[in-house]
């Protein structure tokens, strides 16, 4: 959420992009060039100097075309990320506890990428103040990467470490919380506290969240 994050999570393009816009075909090769062009200059530039202009220049694009795309650079920026994001993934390591692990070190591998960090840094502060912009951000990103918690649990469900659940709303709160304790405990380690998410903190981490407070002396 240990796989490593590999340089081909930087060419994927998005499973799905902007919306509500009408228009000749999208060219995929052009949303994927104007994505990577965006994470570069967010690497170089930083959030506060990058450009619709400088992205679309990199992108070797006219900036008319990018805002047929994005409206504004925030919403370019949560769909530039949120391509890192959907390289996440949860392969089966034999156990509830080991996959929390594996996709603890693999999200925080990916909160390290200095475009990860200096962009959700970005958007969350400037979300604090544009309700479309959270919106965005918990569709393109948020509301995508809970396939990850309702895999986790399927897989833990046939194994018979979680029981089954009967009710549809009890199912989905129980996926929105196991979300927020995971990502929050996470983003909070790497980049509030800025303390390593090593192996040892994801092992205990995942003790606490497994197996409640009473454990956590193991």
């Amino acid at each position: 959420m240990v796989a490593s994050m590999s340089s081909s999570t930087h060419h994927k393009t998005p499973r799905s992009g902007p919306t509500g816009r009408t228009g000749r075909p999208r060219s995929v090769e052009a949303d994927a060039a104007i994505l990577e062009a965006t994470r570069a200059s967010l690497v170089e530039l930083g959030w506060s100097k990058l450009t619709m202009g400088d992205v679309a220049a990199r992108a070797g694009v006219a900036k008319t075309t990018l805002y047929r795309r994005w409206a504004s650079k925030n919403e370019l920026v949560v769909d530039a990320v949120a391509v890192l994001f959907d390289a996440l993934e949860l392969p089966d390591r034999g156990s509830l506890a080991a996959d929390v692990e594996g996709v603890v070190l693999q999200f925080a591998e990916l909160l390290q990428l200095p475009e990860t960090k200096t962009a959700l840094m970005g958007v969350v502060a400037e979300s604090t103040r544009d309700e479309a912009l959270r919106d965005r951000i918990r569709s393109a990103i948020v509301d995508r990467q809970k396939r990850l918690v309702l895999q986790g649990r399927e897989r833990a469900q046939a194994r018979g470490e979680l029981p089954y659940e009967d009710d549809p709303d009890t199912a989905a709160r129980n996926t929105d919380l196991i979300f927020d304790v995971v990502a929050g405990a996470v983003v909070h380690r790497a980049l509030v506290s800025a303390e390593p998410v090593d192996a040892e903190w994801a092992r205990r981490f995942t003790v606490l969240l497994v197996s409640g407070l009473g454990s956590l002396s193991t």
